[in-house]
């Protein structure tokens, strides 16, 4: 079991990095003083970005559950 949500940690972690970094920037962070904010989007998101976020919190609750399991399966197993 311990085993399983390991391997199922590993996964979520590396899509999830994967994720964020496909998400577009919203500025006004650290790519600002670097000129990365140069373009400004004025129109909301698209379907596509709205299904990125929602594919991204699924994954990132998915992370949130196995790191709990993994806690408690490795407490448990003391």
């Amino acid at each position: 079991m311990i085993l399983t949500f390991s391997i199922v940690l590993a996964i979520s972690s590396v899509l999830l990095i994967l994720l964020v970094l496909m998400h577009k920037g919203r500025g006004g962070g650290l790519s600002d003083m670097f000129g990365g904010g140069v373009s400004s989007s004025l129109g909301g998101s698209s379907v596509a970005e709205r299904n990125l976020d929602r594919i991204t919190v699924g994954i990132a609750v998915i992370w949130i559950v196995s790191v709990f399991a993994l806690g408690l399966l490795l407490k448990a197993a003391n």
